[in-house]
């Protein structure tokens, strides 16, 4: 028994040793160590390797107008009309890996307007033949995939599929980074948004400044219309993106002023040898493309606040026309209409948080802002001789609204906004109501 009893008092002892030595190891101020308590205080936080994410949008409109297009030949014949929609915008997927020593992968997913819902079915009233029903129109879209080297915070190399940041709206397409209901008219309309390619991309900060320039293929003019002007151009209806001729893209940020970013981009490509068909009556024609733009973001004292101009010219857009409207053949997806030589797009939208006043809410991080929205866009701004100048083109856009954020990365919309137009055609109001997420589900 006695032997037992010294044993006993051995093991206590050094229990006590190693209890007191763990104290040592750890925050010596507390006075109670537990096996949890330790790991946690000790173990370094490490960054998870695999980023998920993304954003997505449902929408409700109500226009007080005619969805005829016929409505802007006419438009005598299409007043005191009315449609509604439902739509979901941009359903966006973001999947992100760090592999370690600065090698980094990130995609999206998107699905624009639902996705697309197909089958095939067995017709057994039609002499049991196959047919395609297509359930639901919309677009799946791979719009990005990249690997990236990042040798310094001023120096990062990236390859694959990316977003060309050339404008505002493609810089901050992000549901949380726009107060109305959907994504700016006036860029949306006129360049390709969100546009997105496969090439060289080369970016970083140096101070205050980032840069980005990329190597990208050029667009493809057969794309261009009168109503879209180049929006059109980046998309290929083939299982490959042509690359006959190749494109520049460059963007430079500034973040010297405490809350503001001012941006510029621009693009020169050449458009015209950009796809599959070919003529050599129209061996001289470039169709060189070049995009100036200029944008800012102020987001300071209870106030946000969003501007840009963009500019972008068409050299040879009368060849580009003809060839559009003579050599197409009708399975074409070629738009087939005319092609102006400039188009312009401008906006700008101020809001403030109504929350900023009542602290008890703001301590929350509850936001409710009151916005007002303006711009101006046109897609045949200037043409060349011979083409037709289409005014309805041309279009002012005003919007005022809510936009009310419960927490981080969630947001509610609404908004009243009408279009005007210069000549006599019918304003086209709507009524919108939107909510929309953004945010990383793991990271």
């Amino acid at each position: 028994m006695k032997k037992l009893l010294l044993l006993f008092l051995v093991l206590a002892s050094l229990s006590h040793g190693a209890l007191t030595a763990q104290e040592r190891a750890v925050n010596l101020n507390s006075k109670v160590v537990h096996d949890t308590i330790y790991i946690k205080a000790v173990e370094p936080t490490k960054k998870p390797r695999l980023t998920i994410g993304g954003y997505g949008e449902a929408v409700m409109t109500r226009n007080f107008y005619s969805d005829q297009w016929q409505r802007y030949i006419t438009p005598e014949n299409y007043r005191n009309e009315s449609h509604g929609r439902f739509d979901l915008p941009h359903v966006v997927v973001s999947l992100g890996y760090d592999f370690g020593k600065g090698w980094t992968m990130g995609s999206e997913i998107e699905f624009e307007h639902g996705g697309v819902e197909a089958a095939v079915e067995l017709e057994a009233d039609e002499a049991g033949e196959y047919e395609t029903d297509v359930e639901r129109g919309g677009e799946v879209a791979l719009e990005q995939f990249w690997i990236q080297k990042s040798f310094s915070r001023a120096l990062n190399l990236r390859l694959g599929h990316f977003v060309v940041p050339v404008g505002l709206t493609n810089r901050c397409h992000m549901p949380n980074e726009f107060f109305t209901v959907y994504r700016p008219e006036g860029e949306s309309t006129i360049l390709p948004c969100t546009w997105h390619e496969t090439g060289v991309n080369l970016w970083g900060y140096l101070g205050k400044w980032r840069y980005e320039a990329m190597f990208i293929p050029g667009l493809d003019s057969e794309r261009f219309g009168s109503q879209e002007f180049i929006s059109n151009g980046s998309a290929s209806p083939y299982e490959f993106k042509i690359a006959n001729s190749y494109a520049g893209a460059l963007r430079i940020d500034n973040y010297s002023v405490n809350g503001l970013r001012v941006g510029v981009s621009g693009y020169f490509g050449t458009s015209f040898s950009n796809s599959l068909t070919k003529n050599t009556k129209y061996s001289n024609c470039k169709g060189e493309v070049v995009i100036g733009s200029i944008d800012f973001v102020y987001n300071n004292h209870n106030i946000i606040a969003r501007g840009n101009f963009d500019w972008a010219h068409v050299n040879d857009s009368k060849e580009i026309t003809q060839f559009n409207k003579n050599n197409m053949s009708t399975a074409s997806p070629s738009p087939k209409t005319a092609v102006a030589s400039d188009a312009v797009s401008t906006s700008v939208e101020f809001g403030y948080d109504l929350f900023s006043m009542c602290p008890r809410i703001k301590s929350s991080n509850q936001k409710m802002y009151l916005f007002c929205h303006y711009e101006y866009y046109d897609s045949m701004a200037k043409v060349a001789d011979g083409i037709n100048d289409y005014s309805w083109c041309g279009k002012h856009r005003v919007a005022v609204g809510l936009n009310y954020e419960p927490l981080k990365g969630l947001v509610a919309k609404a908004e009243y906004s009408n279009r005007f137009f210069s000549d006599s055609y019918n304003n086209e109001p709507s009524i919108s109501l939107g909510i929309a997420y953004c945010t990383y589900f793991s990271r």
